[in-house]
């Protein structure tokens, strides 16, 4: 899929999207199940960490995901940055490396679960865990720039007044474009708090060194604006206005805003819609942790899911605390998958 969706377009994502019968599943919560797995993400890279750490972790979760029914996963890059692995010491040789190692681990996993699949059709088994072989994507993630401040700012939007659209394009360049070259179908900005950032990595998938597609992604924390208090509709736009851009939404938001948040992007944008919200439960950016006060159970959070296509996304998945379960959830609620009318 590399070669197809780095040349244009948008057709081959739509092409894609059409093979998956107009719906597709994106993965889930990838710090969680690194947890789960024994990983010790305190650290300033976060869920990047286990790029140094425990490689193998990663490519397990990834699995993980796509035995529970994901069509797209997303490299573990969305905390890794040139500047925060040259913060800890590495060279920036080593620093691009690990970028590009992030969607390495992602294409292994990919390549291991069609290892699986042929094993399983040659064999003939009724393996329940094992999922009917089909295309998948790998999106490289990009995190925003407070996600590299790691001041919780990522949840804001407020970056302060020195920070301006020079600053962040600079900040981002090298890395979007080493993801770029790295191998993923396309790449995936997430987690976007404000319009100025949209509109540095519009501009940035504008420079010719920049050969691929992507999504954008925002989160929102009152239904109705994205963190920093811009208008969504603005944001949207910016994502609609760029031929780069394949696919538009929300992540990281929890679940009861997401079907009026789908409602307000249909407003402005023609592209599909991709949601992955997390579980409803609020982080806390000093004590950095989740406050389980608002969180929803899996089968609630499957229950909308539904709903939002009726609403209007294409594209489904979850974000922080959920779970292959989760996934598994929303790829059993779409078991027919159709692109039949709404």
């Amino acid at each position: 899929m590399r070669e197809n969706l780095s040349s244009s377009s948008s057709s081959m994502f739509s092409k894609f999207l059409a093979d998956c019968g107009g719906i597709a599943i994106v993965d889930g919560g990838l710090a969680t199940e690194l947890e789960r797995h024994g990983a010790d993400l305190n650290d300033p890279l976060w869920s990047a960490k286990c790029l140094l750490t425990s490689p193998h972790l990663v490519r397990q979760v990834h699995l993980d995901y796509l035995e529970a029914g994901s069509d797209i996963i997303i490299s573990a890059s969305y905390q890794a940055t040139i500047q925060g692995f040259r913060a800890k010491g590495f060279s920036l040789e080593e620093s691009e490396a690990l970028l590009r190692k992030s969607v390495e681990i992602a294409c292994e996993a990919r390549n291991l679960y069609y290892e699986k699949c042929g094993r399983a059709s040659m064999e003939d088994r009724d393996d329940s865990k094992i999922l009917k072989c089909r295309p998948i994507l790998v999106a490289a993630s990009v995190g925003s720039y407070g996600a590299y401040l790691a001041d919780g700012s990522e949840y804001s939007g407020d970056y302060g007044n020195t920070v301006d659209l020079d600053c962040l394009k600079n900040f981002h360049r090298r890395r979007v474009q080493i993801l770029a070259e790295s191998g993923a179908d396309l790449i995936a900005f997430e987690t976007i708090p404000n319009k100025l950032e949209a509109q540095a990595y519009a501009e940035l998938l504008e420079e010719g060194n920049v050969n691929i597609t992507a999504w954008f992604t925002f989160n929102s924390k009152d239904g109705e604006h994205v963190v920093s208090g811009d208008s969504l509709l603005e944001c949207a736009s910016i994502a609609e206005a760029s031929n780069k851009v394949v696919a538009v939404g929300i992540n990281c938001t929890p679940p009861r805003f997401i079907q009026g948040l789908i409602l307000s992007i249909r407003k402005v944008a023609t592209k599909p819609i991709i949601i992955y919200p997390n579980s409803g439960e609020t982080y806390d950016p000093i004590i950095k942790e989740w406050v389980q006060n608002s969180g929803v159970a899996d089968e609630d959070f499957v229950s909308y899911v539904k709903n939002w296509w009726k609403a209007g996304a294409s594209l489904f998945g979850g974000c922080c605390r959920t779970t292959p379960k989760t996934i598994n959830g929303i790829y059993r609620t779409f078991s027919e998958r159709s692109a039949s009318p709404r």
